[in-house]
């Protein structure tokens, strides 16, 4: 980051410091929250811009829709508004960087890693799909790495809600990110969560193979491909890519929304999956929709980085290439014509000479069966690994490679033989108070292999306060004895059920946020203060509603936070002891000094007591404030004299 050169300070409250980035639409500093004494991020709109309706509406609609999603892993946005005509978002200040910086010069991360960032980010937009939004602009820019390695999506700028019809695109373009665009999104058909999902799925392919899966000379080019180019196997880039990560890519990026994960919730459970060592569902279906004849993406700097209008892909595309001049056009088709006849050819030879094989389908078959098929295919036997499974003891349940996949003859192959149902009795665990997610994930994973059925309640139990999504009770009921396969019911509460709100009191907003949000809650867009001699300042005292209070999913609680102690009432200790009057005055909070009086003004009356104070009696002072009382320590007055008579 680098300091500004002016430091403005916008709504008399957030006073710029530090410039952090500029993009299509905007510029990125770092502030000073003046009020609130913390560090922000500050999105203004470029000057020329905030005189376009349509830009003001894109940057409002940006607040609004990133304001009513409250999750950990989503950028929180506390404030927008306008200054002397400039628009502007305040947002939380991630300290971190983005995936493009790690991804910047082709690097790559491993596959754990990539899974696990993606799993995160996999939660955020099944949150924001849950609640209605679409980000529609999933791509390395918009998602930070904190230091501590919490993923946060950021800049729902063209989010918008799944009811809303009107388009923030001008007629005949969408706007979008081209490297990224899903093939409806490029087409300006209707998208829901599965396009962001197949957004994820090219920034997961990025990740893995060092680049996107097209590359062209122009966004146009590069939204023509995403419609109607065919997806490279990441692999084909890097050979260390595991199948299983593989499979996951290949089913996010299908090119029909039906054939994709049909949720965020869906890809993430895969993606933790394959985290734990587990087998992942992507990698039980038929999703390969690439083969040895798939067109490869010329390898050329992509230039749609930045999120723009794009044209929308209608029907076949013929103008993605330069034109040429109409008087060469014979010449270069006699070119093509000899080019492909040449293709052809040297394919022919190749495969005469190379003969290939599609590996069969062996999935249910037993293992002798399979084997004598792949002896009759001219396929070899590489490997054989059990696993124990609902499927019955000795039959395949699944192969490496899947079925479908075109092999050399003399290729070697892995098969997975199932070990039948755990034959020992296995104790069920508990996971109630797990989220549906994490609680679906252990008991379909090993040693359990349970199938999991979800009921829902209408109702909370009496004296529980469930969170939606989170398993209030199971059956069978936990340590109780049962077998691989067993059917498990966890129970949460109905989309429509009412619950309670979580405490927050003395929460920082940023921790609040992230409760509600897994509550399935959002954060009102403003926060009330009030003096608390219990809640340091910055933390929250109360929320509206109360804690406890009952609420529906997706309804927004807004925060009371502390600005500190509150002021006090300044007592008179005048004439009392300085023992007493000290303790008055630490029982009233305040911090007591003690200073002589002037012995001179002192009489023998007034020794070991309070003459003055420094506070003015009666006025009202910060908590804690500090005092000064005089106290007479000697008297230079005479004392009395007495007379006797004889």
């Amino acid at each position: 980051m680098e300091p500004v050169d002016d430091p403005r300070l916008y709504s008399g409250r957030y006073q710029v410091t530090h410039l952090i980035a500029r993009g299509g639409m905007a510029i990125v500093y770092r502030a000073q929250d003046t009020l609130l004494n913390r560090p922000v991020a500050i999105k203004t709109l470029y000057p020329e811009l905030s005189a376009d309706p349509l830009f003001v509406e894109g940057f409002r609609r940006e607040a609004q829709a990133a304001a009513n999603l409250s999750h950990p892993n989503i950028v929180p946005v506390f404030d927008w508004g306008e200054d002397n005509g400039t628009y502007f978002i305040v947002m939380e200040l991630v300290d971190g960087t983005s995936l493009a910086d790690m991804l910047r010069g082709g690097r790559t991360l491993t596959a754990s890693h990539s899974a696990n960032l993606m799993a995160q980010v996999a939660a955020a937009l099944g949150y924001a799909h849950r609640n209605g939004v679409v980000h529609r602009d999933v791509k390395p820019g918009n998602i930070l790495i904190a230091s501590d390695g919490q993923v946060k999506v950021t800049d729902f700028g063209i989010a918008q809600a799944m009811s809303v019809e009107d388009q923030l695109a001008e007629e005949g373009s969408v706007m979008g990110t081209a490297t990224y665009f899903s093939p409806e999104q490029a087409e300006g058909a209707p998208v829901d969560g599965r396009s962001d999902i197949y957004s994820l799925g090219v920034v997961l392919y990025e990740m893995l193979a060092g680049r996107p899966p097209y590359i062209g000379d122009s966004p146009v080019e590069v939204s023509s491909q995403h419609v109607h180019g065919t997806v490279p196997p990441p692999s084909d880039f890097n050979k260390s890519i595991p199948p299983d990560l593989q499979a996951i890519v290949l089913e996010a990026l299908a090119k029909s929304p039906e054939r994709r994960y049909q949720s965020a919730e869906d890809l993430r459970s895969d993606l933790v999956r394959f985290s734990e060592g587990q087998p992942v569902r992507a990698a039980q279906r038929d999703v390969a929709f690439f083969g040895q004849d798939a067109t490869r993406a010329v390898t050329k700097v992509a230039p749609g980085e930045r999120t723009q209008a794009v044209p929308m892909m209608t029907g076949p595309r013929t103008d993605v290439h330069r034109k040429r001049r109409s008087g060469s056009a014979g010449v270069i088709a006699i070119v093509v014509i000899l080019l492909l006849v040449l293709g052809g050819l040297a394919y022919f030879l190749s495969q005469k000479n190379t003969p290939t094989v599609t590996m069969p389908d062996l999935v249910g078959k037993t293992e002798t069966a399979a084997l004598q098929k792949l002896l009759s295919d001219g396929i070899h036997l590489k490997n054989v690994d059990h696993m124990h499974s609902k499927v019955a003891v000795g039959l395949v349940i699944s192969t490496d490679p899947k079925s479908g996949t075109t092999l050399k003859k003399g290729q070697k192959v892995n098969l997975t033989l199932s070990l039948g149902v755990q034959a020992a009795p296995i104790t069920i665990p508990s996971v109630v108070n797990l989220s549906l997610a994490a609680a679906t994930s252990e008991l379909e994973a090993s040693p359990y292999l349970l199938n999991v059925k979800t009921g829902f309640l209408q109702t909370a139990p009496a004296g529980t306060h469930p969170s939606p999504n989170t398993v209030i009770s199971q059956s069978p009921a936990a340590r109780t004895k049962g077998h691989t396969g067993d059917l498990i019911t966890i129970y949460i509460l109905s989309p429509n059920a009412q619950f309670s709100v979580p405490s927050l009191v003395n929460d920082t907003t940023n921790q609040a946020a992230a409760a509600l949000g897994q509550s399935g809650l959002s954060l009102g867009p403003t926060t009330a203060t009030a003096c608390s001699d219990t809640v340091a300042i910055g933390l929250v005292i109360s929320s509206n509603p109360a804690a406890g209070a009952l609420v529906n999913s997706g309804d927004q609680v807004t925060l009371t936070t502390s600005t500190g102690y509150c002021q006090i009432q300044v007592p008179s200790v005048i004439a009392e002891s300085q023992s007493q009057a000290t303790h008055i005055l630490d029982v009233g909070h305040f911090q007591v000094s003690v200073s002589p009086t002037d012995p001179s003004t002192c009489s023998q009356s007034q020794v070991g007591t309070v003459t003055d104070e420094s506070l003015g009696i009666g006025t009202r002072v910060p908590y804690n404030s500090e005092i000064t009382i005089s106290v007479c320590e000697a008297s230079t007055e005479p004392p009395p004299t007495t007379t006797t008579t004889s």
